[in-house]
């Protein structure tokens, strides 16, 4: 009897026909895949909030992964192609999606509303009325009815966190709605970047309502405020690393 050595090498019994891979394969491809995706999100964005740590970090789990990959198939050869070939198409699509989004610029040129400076507040609180004669009990008590003038509600600079980041965000009141802009904007590139409104000085994004991802990280944008969000402070926040590319308190 002629016994095949690549078999016994498989710890295949001699008389038995080799299976292919089957199910195993079938398997084996989506664990890859996510336990590469899972590593980038841990070594990317938990680990590290420092934007190069970050990356070293994430190019090192991509060759420790495939290291990983490629000893696992070498003793377990009938599931060599689907193992490695997985990792392959995880490891180039995940990261050329990091390279692209974190390199290329994206410049929005959109016409934002401006406004000029708030209206001053009486001690209830309510919008003065603006005129030089005697103010009524009636107007400074009455809620400020809904103006198409733009009204300024509060603004500030934007400060770098993990990213160099300038330019201005303003809270704007007009027509009854409320907008957020950002003018004279630039920030560095990056993966999924999101624009929070958050309470407090935007140390967090805990408690905080999503705007949206962020239209480009270069030039004038605005984005449309839902009722009751709060006001203290706009943060770009990375989804892919968990890290804040820049902050903007906000102040009347």
């Amino acid at each position: 009897m002629v016994v095949d050595r690549a078999m016994l090498a498989e710890g295949v019994a001699p008389g038995r026909r080799r299976r292919g891979p089957g199910w195993a394969a079938l398997i084996v491809v989506p664990v890859v895949v996510a336990v590469v995706v899972l590593g980038v999100w841990v070594t990317g964005g938990l680990i590290s909030q420092d934007a190069r740590t970050s990356m070293a970090l994430t190019g090192g789990w991509f060759l420790l992964s495939g290291v990983g990959a490629a000893a696992v198939a070498a003793r377990r050869r009938s599931l060599a192609w689907p193992l490695l070939g997985s990792w392959l198409v995880t490891v180039l699509g995940v990261g050329g999606f990091l390279f692209v989004t974190s390199t290329l610029d994206h410049v929005v040129h959109e016409k934002v509303v401006t406004a000029g400076a708030s209206l001053p507040r009486t001690s209830t609180g309510s919008a003065a009325a603006a005129t030089s004669g005697p103010t009524t009990s009636a107007t400074t008590t009455a809620p400020a009815a809904a103006s198409a003038t733009p009204v300024l509600a509060a603004s500030g600079p934007f400060r770098a966190q993990a990213h160099p980041t300038s330019g201005r965000a303003q809270l704007i009141d007009i027509d009854g709605r409320r907008v957020l802009t950002l003018t004279h904007f630039g920030t560095e590139p990056g993966p999924d970047v999101r624009v929070y409104l958050v309470p407090g000085d935007g140390s967090s994004v805990t408690g905080g309502v999503d705007l949206g991802g962020l239209k480009g990280n270069k030039g004038d944008q605005q984005y449309a405020v839902p009722p009751g969000a709060p006001t203290g402070a706009v943060v770009l926040w990375c989804r892919s690393f968990s890290v804040a590319f820049g902050t903007a308190a906000l102040t009347s």
